[in-house]
């Protein structure tokens, strides 16, 4: 619950720093960081991908070795 309300509280100053017309005004710097985040983002985001994509296609490689064995098992 009380992780609920912290994030609740986390939200709302997020909200408030970010509007135009409150004192901290910071929604141009957010706006920056976001800008110049993305591209990193996204290059960590295909960095995965690649990753993932790799191991995936070796599973199916290994499982593929393991099914050819287990018919060599089944016809001996």
């Amino acid at each position: 619950m009380a992780a609920i309300i912290l994030g609740l509280i986390f939200i709302a100053f997020t909200v408030f720093a970010v509007l135009p017309g409150c004192p901290l005004n910071w929604g141009a710097d957010v706006i920056a960081f976001l800008k110049g985040f993305a591209p990193v983002l996204a290059a960590f985001a295909g960095l995965i991908s690649i990753l993932i994509g790799a191991a995936d296609i070796k599973d199916k490689k290994e499982a593929k070795k393991e099914e050819q064995e287990a018919a060599k098992n089944q016809e001996k």
